[in-house]
């Protein structure tokens, strides 16, 4: 006989699910300032720059041929390739290329990476049907502050749980976004977000495999279809996020309802968001920035007795790998990336190659960290010290990494970011024209410069 067990639920949650879409779906056009303006541009160059540059990895191979499955309409590019599919196909394929080197934003406060399901899924839904620069922006403000409002919500409890936080709300942040594209009005964004909430989509097990970029492109494609649906009719919950038995409050026991609407349509998460100067794990760029500091204080890796390292609690429990064997495992190791600091002062994706991670140096220098932790110590900092052979001690504290809030990067430093991502794939001609369109975005007539431009010759 089978036992009902009853969780304890709030039955008297605020009106989530509408408060959001009626934002979503009547906020005015470019409703707020200049620096958020400057940030999303910022972001989706960001983010663009991330999926071409991996356009070549074998994960993206896959998922391609395996759109390529359904004979698919070319409704949509692939960024940094010439082939076109249908657009949830490219919203998939995108989203996983953006995610596949570990180099897209990150929205601190929550460990969500943003850009991947949002702009994924409106870029392949916008070169559909012929949405101007203005639109993308819009929607992509609007978006990435529903699935960041719902992330603040939840976070820490639905992190901790085991869900992979970045597709478990980024299909809400697609479907406002692809909501906002279509013009649905507050009832059929409701819709949206409804048959959205029923998606969420990865679990933190599957970090280090193929499987965690396909997360922010599986969102993306559910958020995509999800507002394509209900653009058609298609019905859903109205309290689909915030009731007993809703999305909210079924993946996570935490649920802080002020964190919606506390300053709605004022301040946007966007403005919180940080850009990767290193291509892993945001728990890793203290350490990584720790040894680059060493390294130019004049500490050489073959000088080093040992590095012993103090860390949060969370970043052994994310990057404990001691012994990495490929690229993928490297940067899911903070031992690697203390490695990667000291050794070459960065670690972009070519420092994730699979005969860097096994050089003999690199591995007796990871073999030299010793790492414990410490919860006093915040996950944006690291205590770093380097015993040396002779006996002297070098000490570095880093409280804010480079690319943090604190210590952003610049937008030249983005330039240069989207650069060596970009260049090898596309060319160095179309890389620069596309630098300077990416930044006028929001007042380009079409998205057509943007597909020409990142498509190889």
């Amino acid at each position: 006989m089978s036992q009902v067990i009853a969780a304890a639920a709030d039955l008297n949650a605020p009106p989530v699910t509408k408060t959001l879409a009626d934002f979503v779906s009547t906020h005015p056009s470019q409703g707020w300032s200049a620096e958020v303006e400057h940030e999303a541009h910022r972001t989706f160059l960001n983010w663009l720059g991330c999926a071409i540059g991996a356009a070549q990895h074998e994960s993206v191979t896959s998922s391609l041929a395996a759109v390529q499955e359904f004979q698919p309409a070319p409704q949509a590019s692939i960024l940094g390739r010439k082939e076109r599919v249908d657009m949830g196909g490219a919203a998939l394929i995108n989203g996983i290329s953006s995610h596949t080197f570990d180099f897209d934003d990150t929205h601190l406060k929550t460990v969500i990476h943003p850009a991947g399901p949002v702009a994924s899924a409106i870029l392949a839904l916008g070169e559909h049907i012929n949405t101007n620069g203005r639109q993308i922006i819009d929607a992509m403000v609007l978006g990435i502050d529903v699935e960041c409002r719902v992330g603040n919500a939840m976070y820490p409890d639905h992190y901790h749980r085991g869900w992979h936080i970045t597709g478990s709300t980024g299909m809400l942040g697609s479907a406002a976004a692809c909501a906002r594209i279509l013009g649905l009005d507050t009832h059929k964004t409701m819709m949206a977000l409804g048959i959205a909430a029923s998606q969420p989509i990865g679990m933190r097990e599957q970090f280090g495999t193929m499987t965690k970029p396909f997360h922010p492109g599986g969102a993306a494609r559910a958020g995509q279809m999800s507002a394509l649906l209900a653009k058609h009719g298609f019905t859903a919950s109205l309290r689909a996020l915030e009731a007993g038995r809703g999305y909210m409050q079924t993946v996570s026991t935490k649920n802080d309802w002020s964190e919606i609407d506390r300053d709605l349509g004022k301040s946007f998460e966007i403005s919180l968001n940080t850009y990767k100067p290193f291509a892993c794990g945001i728990v890793i760029h203290p350490a990584i920035d720790a040894c680059a500091q060493l390294r130019a204080q004049g500490v050489k890796a073959d000088e080093v007795e040992r590095i012993e390292l103090r860390v949060h609690p969370l970043v052994l429990e994310l990057t404990g790998k001691k012994t990495p064997k490929t690229g993928l495992e490297g940067k899911f190791s903070v031992y690697h990336g203390c490695a990667m600091g000291l050794i070459f002062g960065q670690a972009g994706e070519n420092e994730y190659a699979d005969d860097i991670v096994n050089r003999p140096d690199v591995v007796a220098l990871r073999a030299k960290v010793n790492a414990t932790t410490d919860s006093a110590i915040s996950e944006a900092s690291v205590d770093v010290k380097a015993i040396l052979r002779n006996g002297k001690e070098v000490h570095v504290f880093v409280k804010n990494a480079i690319g943090s809030i604190e210590n952003p990067m610049s937008d030249t430093n983005l330039e240069q970011k989207f650069t060596s991502l970009a260049e090898p794939i596309i060319g160095k001609q179309k890389t620069a024209q596309l630098i300077s369109a990416l930044w006028n975005l929001g007042k380009a007539a079409d998205l057509k410069q943007i597909i020409q431009l990142s498509t190889p010759n």
